[in-house]
């Protein structure tokens, strides 16, 4: 979360160059080219159903960089990642019971204090465009999650990150290539390392380790985050409701955290079922033909 909220602060003088759009593609597209180059994915470590799952996530993580990115033109930096932390506040919502539920609704109070919109003061459009980065999101976590679960390491991300860049590519790439210079370029590596390259490969890993309803919880402490990095770095004072707002999700979000460990170990999907079995029926095969036969 601080390299997402650091990269998007990072990226407001490259937006000034080359837009948000153009911003958001040549990041995912120095990620998409350091990812094949240091992993190298083998086709052989991929199932057609992985390798489908991989790229929807691609076109996912394509649409959740361009709307976000569109949205922080718009929006204040902490505004616009609460609207869209209210992605996998659903998922919370949706995907736990309980005390984990009620720490997901005390997140969503969190975010109505921080967006504020009694005070009709956001931009309309870069509230749209943060949902629709929201819905994205939502999709990223589940997506996230089954590509980790499905392959090994971080070759999941070796195919998303490639289709998310052929996306951004489609829809910002032929505007912005007349406006490339070589310390853009060098700035966009950069970035593309603190966004999405760091940030992405942890959340993949944290999702092999906790439910995605404990994960969309636990990623209220986002706007938390963007706050500090927006008064900080851009100079974005918040007001005590926002303040007290970051207090509710931050107090979510390490609530979600303490009871978010996964039931079973996610690779694989199953157990190891021979472990299960007697030593002496597995040193046998007559013995082993005949359980299963009467089961």
């Amino acid at each position: 979360m601080l390299c997402v909220q650091l990269g998007l602060a990072a990226s407001v003088g490259m937006i000034d160059r080359v837009g948000a759009e153009g911003a958001a593609w040549l990041r995912l597209s120095w990620a998409a080219l350091l990812l094949l180059v240091l992993v190298r994915p083998r086709p052989s470590a991929f199932t057609r159903a992985s390798l489908r799952a991989g790229a929807l996530l691609g076109v996912v993580t394509a649409g959740m960089t361009l709307t976000f990115m569109a949205a922080v033109t718009r929006l204040p930096l902490g505004t616009a990642s609460a609207l869209e932390f209210l992605g996998p506040l659903g998922v919370a919502v949706v995907r736990t019971r309980g005390v984990g539920r009620a720490w997901a609704l005390v997140a969503a109070v969190g975010v109505l204090c921080l967006t504020q919109p009694w005070a009709g003061s956001a931009d309309p459009v870069g509230v749209a465009f943060a949902l629709v980065a929201a819905g994205c999101w939502a999709a990223y976590v589940l997506l996230t999650q089954a590509v980790g679960d499905a392959v090994e390491g971080i070759a999941g991300l070796a195919i998303s990150i490639p289709v998310a860049a052929l996306v951004a590519t489609a829809v910002a790439g032929p505007g912005v290539v007349g406006r490339l210079t070589p310390e853009v370029l060098l700035a966009g590596l950069g970035l593309a390392v603190l966004l999405p390259l760091v940030p992405f490969t942890l959340e993949l890993l944290a999702l092999r380790r906790l439910s995605a309803g404990a994960f969309g919880t636990l990623m209220a402490l986002e706007p938390g985050f963007a706050l500090v990095i927006g008064f900080v770095a851009l100079q974005q004072v918040p007001g005590p409701v926002a303040v007290l707002g970051v207090g509710l999700v931050v107090a979510a979000g390490l609530g979600a955290e303490r009871s978010g460990a996964r039931v079973a170990p996610a690779p694989g999907g199953s157990a190891d079922v021979t472990l299960m079995i007697p030593d002496d029926v597995r040193r046998s095969p007559d013995l082993l033909r005949a359980g299963c036969g009467s089961s």
